[in-house]
């Protein structure tokens, strides 16, 4: 199975949205220019077990609900959004951090990591976009449930991968960022901002879309 065109196309596609910048992607990238490589790395690890949660739910056929019932999506996708909306207004309620404090904010790495597991298993797109994905490369004459949990446990780690290439390459600039005064000032509005930006797609986005 790992030799055949369906698991190498599997793994071409997989590749391609994994790099694809999405709401994801702009997540990890504002934690890790708050909250420093570290930080970066929780959000990654917080993210990739909401997205295998989700991967499960649709494995399990949970998602065929979403799909087919516009209230269970709504209440689900509302509720992601909210809770984006809130790490929002709970950034711009925290306090600057001091002139000669290493980094923003003072969030600790397990604060983060369920920060991002939660914004990521509350987006009802994600399961939407694995319910639609993997059977596209599944064969037929296998069992479905556990080759829908291996493709969605492969798409994972290779989003893990990529995500925390995303971290190291905004890492590295973010100490020179730091520096600066400005952005003591207006960090946690830049923070805030994208919360509300990525509350307010989660709330109006439609839900074909496989961009993480």
């Amino acid at each position: 199975m790992f030799t055949s065109p369906h698991f190498v196309g599997f793994l071409a596609t997989s590749l391609v949205l994994a790099i694809t910048p999405g709401p994801g992607v702009v997540y990890i990238v504002t934690q890790t220019l708050s909250q420093g490589r570290k930080g970066g790395l929780a959000s990654v690890g917080g993210i990739a077990l909401g997205n295998l949660g989700n991967a499960t739910v649709a494995s399990l056929g949970l998602a065929a609900v979403f799909a087919v019932s516009s209230a269970a999506f709504t209440v689900a996708k509302l509720a992601g959004a909210a809770y984006l909306i809130f790490l929002g207004i709970r950034a711009l309620r925290t306090k600057a951090a001091v002139e000669d404090a290493p980094c923003l904010s003072r969030k600790s790495p397990g604060r983060l990591f369920r920060d991002g597991s939660l914004v990521a298993f509350l987006n009802p797109k994600t399961a939407l976009f694995f319910a639609a994905l993997l059977p596209q490369f599944m064969d037929v004459s296998a069992p479905p449930l556990w080759q829908s949990f291996l493709f969605g446990f492969v798409f994972v780690s290779i989003a893990l991968c990529t995500d925390t290439v995303y971290v190291l390459m905004a890492s590295g600039v973010a100490s020179g960022i730091r520096r600066r005064s400005e952005w003591r000032r207006f960090g946690k509005y830049l923070s805030a901002a994208s919360f509300f930006g990525l509350g307010v797609y989660a709330a109006f986005a439609c839900p074909r879309t496989g961009q993480r």
